[in-house]
């Protein structure tokens, strides 16, 4: 018979050309009974064959690498299979590289430097579905929306924010401010599992798949 921690376990994959940088994400993400590294590769075409002969649930690439970068092999990965979930994980949070991977349809954009309870929620969250990204991403993200709004996108944002409840508008206000679930609760009084109920409400309202579009949605309102 098979455990059904072995059929349950997140399958991940770690690329990244630092060997150092794998065993640090091995020792972590290992430390959670749910998560499984089941492969390493040091360059992105190594990550690439792996990829495609495990089968994870997520990878967790790096973007400097040898031989392909790692923007070069998500794009490769995520035309044959549509439905991989990446992370791309990096030591930096430049507005082209995070809107370059999620263009390609990468599920999150971490940094390095990301803590170890994070990091292992993010890949959960992943492989759940959800798109992830680091505070200090979003705020990149914001920075690049509020400078570029058009008439049309802001008339469509202000009306889609319209349909928020007052609560609602304040979490999604603070969404746009780069502020996490528990520091909205903090913030209003409230539990945590309240802020995620005005989340999913604020996501199916607006019409949009993760906080980043929310804060967008936000930002192109009110410029």
């Amino acid at each position: 018979m098979v455990a059904v921690d072995e059929v349950t376990r997140i399958r991940v994959v770690l690329v990244d050309d630092e060997a150092l940088v794998r065993s640090g994400l091995r020792l972590i993400l290992e430390g959670d009974p749910e998560l499984q590294v089941v492969g390493e590769a040091g360059d992105g075409r190594a990550g690439m064959l792996l990829t495609i002969d495990s089968q994870p649930d997520v990878v967790l690439m790096d973007i400097r690498m040898p031989q392909l970068d790692g923007l070069a092999a998500t794009r490769e990965l995520l035309a044959a299979q549509p439905d991989l979930k990446i992370i791309v994980l990096t030591t930096f949070d430049t507005d082209e590289s995070v809107l370059t991977a999620l263009r390609l349809g990468a599920s999150g954009f971490l940094l390095k430097d990301t803590p170890p309870a994070e990091l292992i929620d993010a890949v959960r969250q992943v492989a759940a579905g959800r798109t992830i990204l680091s505070q200090p991403v979003i705020g990149q993200l914001i920075k690049v929306a509020a400078a570029q709004p058009g008439p049309r996108q802001s008339t469509d944002a202000a009306a889609r924010l319209d349909l928020l409840t007052a609560r609602e508008r304040d979490v999604a206000l603070a969404i746009a401010q780069g502020l996490s679930n528990a520091e909205i609760a903090r913030a209003h009084f409230v539990s945590v599992t309240t802020v995620k109920t005005h989340v999913g409400r604020i996501l199916d309202k607006l019409a949009v798949d993760n906080r980043v579009q929310i804060a967008i949605c936000v930002h192109s309102a009110l410029n």
